[in-house]
């Protein structure tokens, strides 16, 4: 099995998101916030690249079975699946509480957040990576815990599904 941890290439100079609309700060002093849509944009953005770069074909916003809908999915080519919840503030990780039920629908589960997210708060039984538009590294691995053969065909269908019919329409954006 490949080391997800290393990269085929170090990563070069870190970016970070555009920047945001601007906060007036007694009058004087202005401040330029990310939202956290950029925020969410650029770590997506950098994951993909990241995910890539090891192997993995890559897909945003895919639905479950379950209902739920994955922020990225990302398969290798021995089927190995990936599953990415994007996390980009504090308040985004504590209202949104769905990620467990994603465990059972990946062989691996990460949270991606900005360089700045406060990773104490993420849970230690995911993997982590840290990205940014540019590109992603993973400082902690997640621990693999396989599927069952049928819900793992399940999902390399879907996925194989969803990315014929999004190519498709990148093609033919008529229908």
């Amino acid at each position: 099995m490949r080391n997800l941890e290393s990269p085929p290439h170090p990563p070069t100079e870190r970016g970070f998101p555009e920047p945001g609309p601007v906060v007036a700060v007694e009058s004087a002093v202005e401040i330029s916030l990310p939202c956290r849509d950029e925020i969410t944009q650029a770590v997506t953005r950098g994951v993909g690249r990241a995910l890539g770069e090891f192997g993995y074909g890559v897909l945003t916003e895919v639905s479950l079975a379950s209902g739920r809908r994955a922020d990225i999915m990302a398969i290798d080519r021995s089927g190995e699946i990936v599953i990415v919840e994007v996390k980009s503030s504090i308040e985004d990780f504590r209202t949104d509480q769905k990620w467990p039920e994603y465990r059972e629908w990946c062989d691996r589960l990460y949270f991606a957040v900005a360089e700045e997210f406060p990773r104490d708060i993420l849970p230690e039984d995911t993997g982590l990576i840290i990205a940014d538009r540019f590109g992603g590294v993973i400082l902690r691995p997640a621990p693999v815990t396989p599927l069952a053969a049928a819900r793992r065909r399940a999902l390399l269908l879907r996925f194989a599904m969803l990315a014929s019919t999004r190519l498709w329409q990148a093609c033919d954006p008529g229908i």
